[in-house]
């Protein structure tokens, strides 16, 4: 529901400052405007788009994993669709999800905000009765309960685990 509040909230103050800015300079030119900056946003994320996927093969190729580059592709396709639908509230928050510098300070902001939001909601919850946030406290309360199991057995079998075990001396195989 606040989704859907915050989007209704954005897509009128968006018709607004462009109806707004509209009267004052003339249609020809707001119109003129916005098929621009859906040509340049087209442009940017084009050119972003193929070096982002450039540096995805680039790690897969290194055998990573490239989460930044499929973050940067998120990014990309949100700011692509930002600015292609009409309005200078949406063209500047678009612009801001394609242009490298911008992006990666809206991250910061985005996940700064994800940190408050995150402190916010542990506030509000607090630590409920009967609930456990250590899933290895969870297990060794079930083991307990069951007392049929001892240390480094699993469930049907009467041997230990096996296994292979290497030293944080070692090297990874």
């Amino acid at each position: 529901m606040p989704f859907l509040l915050i989007f209704t909230l954005f897509a009128l103050l968006d018709f607004v400052i462009l109806f707004s800015v509209g009267s004052n300079i003339g249609l020809w030119t707001t119109l003129g405007l916005v098929l621009a900056t859906g040509f340049i946003g087209l442009y940017l994320i084009r050119r972003e788009g193929t070096a982002a996927l450039a540096r995805a093969r680039q790690r897969m190729e290194q055998g990573e994993l490239p989460s930044s580059e499929l973050l940067t592709g998120a990014a990309l396709i949100f700011g692509g669709a930002l600015l292609l639908a009409p309005g200078f509230l949406s063209d500047a928050l678009g612009f801001l999800c394609v242009i490298p510098g911008a992006r990666r300070l809206l991250a910061r902001l985005l996940a700064i905000a994800n940190v408050r939001l995150q402190i916010l909601a542990a506030r509000r919850s607090g630590n409920r009765q009967g609930e456990s946030d250590d899933w290895q406290q969870a297990r060794g309360e079930q083991a307990g309960k069951e007392g049929t199991r001892r240390p480094g057995q699993c469930d049907g079998e009467d041997g230990p685990l096996e296994g292979d075990f290497i030293s944080r001396d070692e090297t990874s195989r």
